[in-house]
């Protein structure tokens, strides 16, 4: 089995609950405050290994509260933090989210993660058969740097573009894998899509960034659409109700990332993914919420 590493951010998301979104310049009463470990590297890394696959997370966290908080919890989960530095003079990263009606709005302030450089991810050591995994939450220019010495040592790279900001080509070029969902692919190629658009309409958009890598369109409970050498390929979703939909692209991502470190075929990797998001948007919070094995093994046989 190959080894998981996780370039990325690590964050406290701070909850809110409300029964409505508040309208620009509205105060609306609350529910309850939440505290949960989240950022997308962390969670990533959570969901890779609460599924049995060692897992490297390379990270920041700041000297305060909350970095301690992170640091427990994550040790917990069984991710190695051999490669998480401490960074004096700044605070961890922190996500504020609001949560109505299963659906959220998300404020990042990046803090340390903004500070994880190219001599971080330097310190990785790969071997034939791992899985480098980022998103958007760490400078490009460490995610650049981290693809590179990956791609040198013959592993794959997997590249989650959320939150969605522009590219160059040199960045995408050293991807193998793109996983996005429809919001992000509409921001990125600069099309107009709707969550209720066919699936043609997608696969359209995605072929933009197809070259030599897999595009793999989350669509929440309709599944996901890879493209594969130019070819659609339309994994279904399963139907359940969900209760916080705040970590289940990261499940995805990271679900995604211990199949194939498994050296699982990509249409079993995709469906085990599905399955493990699946699970995770019927949980409060985001990293706590990551299923094990068992749970996915359960809801596959079902």
């Amino acid at each position: 089995m190959g080894h998981v590493f996780v370039a990325g951010s690590i964050n406290m998301d701070v909850v809110a609950t409300a029964e409505r979104h508040p309208r620009i310049g509205e105060t609306v009463a609350g529910d309850a405050v939440l505290y949960f470990p989240g950022g997308k590297g962390a969670n990533q890394a959570v969901a890779t290994a609460k599924l049995g696959v060692p897992t490297t997370l390379i990270g920041r966290l700041g000297t305060d509260a909350f970095g301690q908080e992170l640091r427990t919890f994550l040790t917990a989960q069984g991710v190695d933090l051999a490669l998480v530095k401490d960074t004096p003079g700044t605070h961890s990263g922190t996500a504020i989210i609001t949560i109505a009606d299963a659906d959220n709005t998300i404020v990042v302030v990046p803090g340390a993660n903004a500070l994880v450089s190219a001599d971080d991810v330097a310190a990785a050591v790969f071997a034939k058969g791992d899985v480098a995994v980022s998103q958007f939450e760490i400078p490009l220019p460490t995610i650049a740097a981290f693809f590179k010495r990956a791609r040198a040592a013959g592993v794959t790279t997997i590249l989650n573009s959320a939150p969605a900001k522009q590219a160059d080509a040199e960045l995408l070029d050293l991807v193998d894998i793109l996983i996005l969902n429809e919001t992000e692919l509409g921001f990125l190629t600069g099309t107009e899509l709707s969550d209720s658009d066919e699936p043609a309409r997608f696969a359209e958009a995605a072929r933009a960034f197809t070259r030599d890598k897999i595009v793999c369109v989350t669509l929440g409970k309709r599944g996901v659409l890879a493209l594969v050498e130019r070819r659609p390929l339309l994994v279904p979703g399963r139907e359940v109700k969900a209760i916080d939909t705040t970590g289940a692209g990261d499940c995805f991502v990271g679900a995604l990332a211990s199949q194939l470190a498994g050296g699982k075929p990509l249409r079993d990797a995709l469906a085990y993914a599905n399955a493990a998001a699946s699970i995770c948007v019927q949980r409060m919070g985001a990293a706590p919420s990551m299923p094990t094995a068992k749970d996915v093994e359960d809801v596959l046989v079902a």
